[in-house]
C-alpha cells in the first residue's frame, strides 16, 4: 500500500521534499490545482460547487529527526535533535542521513567501559554520535555536511493481517488517508494541504491555510496509543483497533463543538466504531488552523498508533479504513448540503 513508500521516505521537519515529492506525484491527476509554496508545503484545490462549504483536510508530511551538528575529526558526526526525540531509544539504531541516504549507527560508549553510576542514567545526546564509517573528518565531509537531517533506516512490513509497523505514521498516515479522500469526487471546494515543520511548533500549516480561508476543517493525524503493559486502562490515550480517535481538547485546540458532534453522529449512523482521544497534552496544526482569520471551524480526526516517535511503530488498518470511512461519510453529507456550521464554538 502506499502507506509503506510514505513511512519509508525521509521527511525530517524542514527536510520534506521526498516525501512531498511522492505525493504530488500521487495526487496531481485527481485535483485541479497544485502548488507549493515558500515554504515548502504542498496545496492541492478541487474547484467543487461554490454555493456549497468548503472544506479543507490538513496532514502533515514531516517526522521527528536528527541533525548533523558538527563532524569530527575522528569522522564520527555530532547531531541535535529535530522535534520530539526520545533519546533513551536512540542507541544502536541505524540511520540514514541527507539525500544520498549514507547509512550509519548512533554509537555511544560501550557499557563495558562505562563507569557504574553511567549504567543507570540514560545516555544524553552529547554523549552520542552518528558513525558512517568514516576514518577521518576529511572521508566523513565527503559523504555528508552539517545541517543534513537523519531519519530512522526501518522498512515497513506487515505483521499480521490487521497489523502494519514502520516509521514515521505520525503523520504519514494522514498523508496517506488524505490521498485516499482525494481520489474521490465530492461536490464542494475541496482543499488538501499536507505541510511542513508540524513537529518543530505547527510552523507550516499556518501560512499554508491563511488565504485558503476554508469554510471548515479537518486535521487527519496518527496519535499515541497508550493500550501497552503498565498503562492503566483510565491513563489510555487511545487504543489500538477500537477506531478513530476524536479529539475534545489537547494543548493547542479545543475543537469546535458542532463540528465534533455532526462526526459523532455520523459515526453513529454508519456503525463505525470510534473513540475519544483521552490525552490532553501536545498538539496538532489544527492548533494554528482554527486562530487563523476570524476563526475556522476545525477538528481531528486520528488514527491510534502505538510506539510512537520511535524507529517503528504500529497500526491496526481496521483503524485506518474506519477513519476513511468516516472522513468519506462527512464528505458525502457535506456534499449533500446536510451540513451547516457556525464559524465560532
Amino acid at each position: 500500500m502506499f502507506l509503506g513508500e510514505l513511512s519509508e521516505a525521509m521527511g525530517v521537519s524542514g527536510a520534506e521534499n521526498e516525501v512531498r515529492n511522492l505525493i504530488k506525484e500521487e495526487v496531481t491527476d485527481y485535483v485541479d490545482e497544485v502548488k507549493t509554496d515558500t515554504l515548502g508545503n504542498l496545496i492541492v484545490h478541487k474547484k467543487g460547487n461554490k454555493s456549497l462549504p468548503s472544506l479543507l483536510i490538513a496532514a502533515h508530511m514531516d517526522e521527528i529527526g536528527l541533525m548533523v551538528t558538527n563532524i569530527e575529526k575522528n569522522g564520527l558526526l555530532s547531531f541535535k535533535p529535530v522535534g520530539a526525540v526520545d533519546k533513551r531509544i536512540l542507541v544502536s539504531k541505524q540511520v540514514v542521513i541527507g539525500d544520498d541516504k549514507v547509512p550509519g549507527v548512533i554509537g555511544a560508549k560501550a557499557i563495558h567501559l562505562q563507569e557504574p553510576a553511567e549504567r543507570k542514567k540514560p545516555l544524553k545526546i552529547k554523549q552520542l554520535y552518528i558513525d558512517i564509517g568514516a576514518k577521518d573528518e576529511k572521508v566523513a565531509k565527503e559523504l555528508v555536511e552539517i545541517g543534513d537531517t537523519a531519519t530512522f533506516n526501518t522498512k515497513f512490513s506487515q505483521l499480521s493481517k490487521e497489523t502494519v509497523k514502520g516509521k514515521a505514521f505520525d503523520n504519514r498516515v494522514g498523508c496517506s488517508l488524505l490521498i485516499d479522500l482525494l481520489q474521490q469526487d465530492y461536490d464542494f471546494p475541496f482543499y488538501g494541504v499536507f505541510s511542513v515543520q508540524e513537529e518543530v511548533g505547527l510552523r507550516g500549516v499556518g501560512p499554508a491555510v491563511y488565504d485558503l480561508n476554508p469554510d471548515l476543517a479537518l486535521v487527519l493525524e496518527g496519535t499515541t496509543a497508550s493500550d501497552v503493559p503498565e498503562s492503566k486502562e483510565h491513563d489510555y490515550s487511545t487504543i489500538v483497533g477500537d477506531g478513530p480517535a476524536l479529539t475534545v481538547m489537547d494543548a493547542t485546540i479545543i475543537p469546535n463543538r458542532s463540528l465534533l458532534q455532526e462526526l459523532i453522529t455520523i459515526a453513529k449512523d454508519e456503525e463505525i466504531d470510534y473513540q475519544f482521544r483521552k490525552s490532553t497534552s501536545a498538539g496538532t496544526d489544527a492548533g494554528r488552523i482554527h486562530l487563523l482569520k476570524e476563526g475556522i471551524p476545525t477538528a481531528v480526526i486520528s488514527v491510534p498508533v502505538r510506539y510512537i516517535h520511535s524507529p517503528a511503530s504500529m497500526l491496526d488498518l481496521s483503524d485506518y479504513q474506519a477513519v476513511n470511512d468516516l472522513v468519506d461519510k462527512f464528505c458525502v453529507k457535506l456534499a449533500q448540503g446536510g451540513i451547516s456550521l457556525e464559524r465560532s464554538n
